[in-house]
């Protein structure tokens, strides 16, 4: 009994007691970030709400624009005609001074020569009214016009299960390898390969700047080709949990789904195009999209066709992605966050799934890499490990799933990287000029 006893002090006092400090702690620090979390939010919403009243100035100064330029052209009008009406009337005049002078003449041939003007002058012109234009206000749907401004989302309360093991087993971590191997190289047939995608641990799918994507094997041998509608490029290929092919066609603003070699339009973009996609976990569609105007860039997530979230700022209102037409490789890591590669801004750019800014990372310094960090592709494997594809440098940069640099894979003779993906055994797979690197870089 006392063995117990000594037994269940040592367990309370080392294991289950700072279990519910550590509880504890973490409900006080919530309350204690509560208000400051409130204001952030209230802070964004009346800076929403600015924006709204200075996009509503400028509605209202375009109208009076509009409305001044209405007005000088219903002014031309009506001066275009009264010249005319002017003109006419000293015709008139000069014809009825001539008639008196002939009245009041003895000349007998201008009397005999005079022609009557009468039925001349009596075809009136027509009668000009030009009326002002009218103003039509639209009546304010206020329920649309509560939802066009934002939408405050619902309470969101995860619980996670608390497990105690008194005799916790050591965790299995899978270790970078300090020399990453060059597996194979495999020759695709593509000039610029842009894009790869993993089928299985044996085919890939691969896009460069044709309109063809090739399923090629590990041997390099062509499984099959589709050719997309348009004559241009895909902008990005990925692959669903059931091994359909998915691109983006920047030509007409549309993701396609690809079903028994027909293509189907899954998604259609008025006024964004759609420039990189990738498959989550749950068979969600993340898709990064630049505005016609390559002004705007945001991170759309779609559940079939339909659009489910819109990720486009931070909680200041400033943009998370440089707005331009840019590549920006997407992926989505095993903690759920949204990674992009901002070739633009030469950052990558991580969300959580909720949309919230978790970390920036804009390269490392080194004195081996002389070229401004711009990442272009971008993937994660199953220890949550981020990498990303640094062309100008020639290496791929691997992070930990909080954006801290662990490891380059600078040598397998790597020259200008692309696209990445990763196969569920955790091989890298890297596009180069036109062929695709399979790389061991993980024991």
């Amino acid at each position: 009994k006392k063995e117990v006893i000594k037994k269940d002090t040592k367990d309370f006092e080392n294991h289950i007691s700072p279990k519910y400090e550590e509880i504890a702690l973490d409900l006080e620090n919530q309350l204690a970030n509560l208000d400051g979390g409130y204001e952030k939010l209230t802070t964004t919403i009346s800076k929403q709400g600015e924006q709204w009243h200075r996009e509503i100035d400028i509605v209202i100064n375009k109208m009076k624009t509009e409305l001044s330029e209405i007005k000088e052209k219903h002014r031309d009008i009506l001066q275009k005609h009264l010249n005319e009406i002017k003109q006419i009337q000293s015709l008139i005049k000069e014809t009825l001074k001539t008639i008196r002078k002939i009245e009041k003449s003895t000349e007998v041939s201008s009397t005999i020569e005079y022609s009557s003007k009468i039925r001349e002058f009596s075809k009136l012109p027509p009668k000009v009214q030009v009326s002002l234009p009218t103003f039509i206000p639209k009546p304010i749907d206020h329920e649309k016009l509560y939802s066009l401004f934002g939408q405050i989302t619902p309470l969101s309360t995860a619980t996670e299960e608390n497990v105690l093991s008194l005799n916790q087993p050591t965790i299995s971590v899978r270790e970078l390898l300090d020399e990453p191997e060059l597996v194979v190289a495999i020759q695709t047939g593509h000039e610029h390969l842009r894009s790869v995608a993993c089928l299985n641990e044996d085919r890939i799918w691969t896009s460069g700047e044709t309109n063809d994507i090739k399923c090629l094997n590990i041997k390099g041998s062509l499984v099959r080709t589709f050719k997309i509608k348009s004559e241009e490029k895909p902008n990005d290929v990925a692959v669903d949990s059931n091994g359909k092919l998915l691109y983006c066609d920047g030509t007409d603003g549309t993701v396609n789904i690809v079903k028994n070699g027909q293509t189907e339009e899954l998604i259609t973009l008025p006024k964004w195009t759609p420039g990189n996609l990738c498959v989550t976990s749950t068979g969600d569609l993340l898709v990064t999209m630049f505005s016609d105007d390559e002004t705007q860039s945001k991170v759309v997530r779609y559940s079939g066709s339909t659009e489910k979230q819109t990720i486009q700022f931070d909680d200041e209102g400033k943009p998370l992605y440089s707005g331009n037409n840019n590549t920006k490789y997407i992926t989505e890591n095993r903690n759920h966050d949204i990674c992009v590669a901002d070739y633009g801004a030469g950052a990558v750019v991580v969300v959580n799934q909720d949309g919230k800014l978790r970390w920036r990372y804009t390269g490392h310094p080194s004195v081996t890499k002389y070229n401004p960090f711009q990442p272009w592709g971008i993937t994660t494997d199953s220890q949550s490990h981020v990498l990303t594809a640094d062309t100008e440098n020639h290496c791929i940069h691997i992070l930990d799933q909080n954006g801290q640099f662990l490891h380059y894979i600078d040598n397998c003779d790597l020259e200008n990287p692309f696209g990445l993906c990763v196969d569920n055994n955790d091989n890298l797979f890297v596009c180069e000029f036109n062929n695709v690197k399979k790389i061991k870089y993980i024991k």
